[in-house]
């Protein structure tokens, strides 16, 4: 059988904004993958790792992006904001997520 592996951010459920995504896009936040790293057939021994770096790069800011230093909230705002209008482009509602 198969190893399960993540399909990355561009056919990702949500483009973007399922957890495992949010992980990625953490991780590029951190410098922790490079920017055009997608995590596409990564394994989840794989991505479990890179949760692992991305939770300890976050420790020292309480998981809060406004408590970033300049460089790092001005990186997140980007990533985010731009992984936000390609999920929105293909269908994402922030606000159906509230209801489930």
């Amino acid at each position: 059988m198969a190893e399960k592996t993540y399909s990355g951010l561009e056919e990702d459920l949500k483009r973007g904004m399922t957890a495992t995504s949010k992980i990625v896009l953490d991780a590029k936040v951190f410098g922790l993958i490079d920017d055009d790293q997608s995590c596409a057939g990564w394994n989840v021994r794989g991505i479990e790792a890179l949760y692992d770096k991305v939770t300890l790069a976050w420790q020292p800011y309480g998981l809060i992006p406004s408590r970033l230093p300049d460089e790092l909230r001005q990186r997140h705002e980007k990533i985010f904001g731009d992984a936000i209008k390609i999920a929105r482009a293909h269908g994402w509602d922030p606000s159906a997520e509230e209801d489930s």
